[in-house]
């Protein structure tokens, strides 16, 4: 008798140790997402935000030329008394095509530079984006094995991040740039950044 108790309850623990890990995961995905509001990845925070921009030095994008001169890569002097907006981009990302144009509209205002991470690119690949859209960058990082991104703290591409001139990453959106958050987000943080330079730039 006991061992038939035994047999019939076994197929039953069994079944709980194959659930269990799938009621884990959707547990903490549950968590992740609510933690997030309303799931907009966006919302995703940074770790470097406050913190200053990783001194990362990447080549620049061969053959990418701007008035006759080779586009320099990702110096980290670059942000040094400057506010960025630095674009985690690549051809083979569908949003990143969207998101092109408005970049190019960013890069008119002269209170700031456009910096691209080209993100695991084929270099032809890049420079027939940016010849299809424009270049709004001064300076094109090429990021070929991803190590940057990693330091940068990327999700995913497109990524932007807004540097302040003191260096520091003030902002970050994990997604494209669209025209539902250019002026609302993207410019608001811009022009924040932008006084908070200018205030500095007063007390000093």
């Amino acid at each position: 008798m006991t061992e038939q108790v035994t047999s019939e309850a076994s197929p039953q623990r069994r079944s709980w140790l194959v659930v269990l890990p799938l009621i884990v995961f959707l547990a903490l995905a549950a968590v992740f997402w609510f933690r997030l509001g309303d799931g907009d990845p966006s919302r995703i925070p940074s770790a470097l935000i406050g913190h200053p921009a990783p001194q990362t030095s990447l080549p620049p994008l061969q053959g990418l030329l701007s008035n006759g001169a080779q586009v320099p890569g990702l110096d980290p002097a670059n942000f040094k008394d400057k506010v960025s907006v630095v674009s985690v981009w690549a051809s083979w990302c569908v949003p990143c095509h969207d998101e092109a144009p408005l970049l190019i509209e960013l890069a008119k205002d002269n209170r700031l530079q456009l910096i691209g991470i080209n993100y695991k690119d084929a270099p032809d690949n890049a420079k027939h984006f940016l010849g299809r859209y424009g270049n709004p960058f001064s300076a094109v990082g090429v990021d070929a094995n991803g190590r940057a991104a990693i330091e940068w703290g990327v999700y995913g591409v497109p990524e932007t991040f807004i540097v302040g001139r003191d260096g520091t990453i003030a902002y970050k959106l994990v997604g494209p740039i669209t025209l539902d958050n250019f002026d609302s987000v993207v410019k608001a943080e811009i022009d924040m950044a932008v006084n908070a330079a200018s205030i500095s730039r007063t007390a000093d």
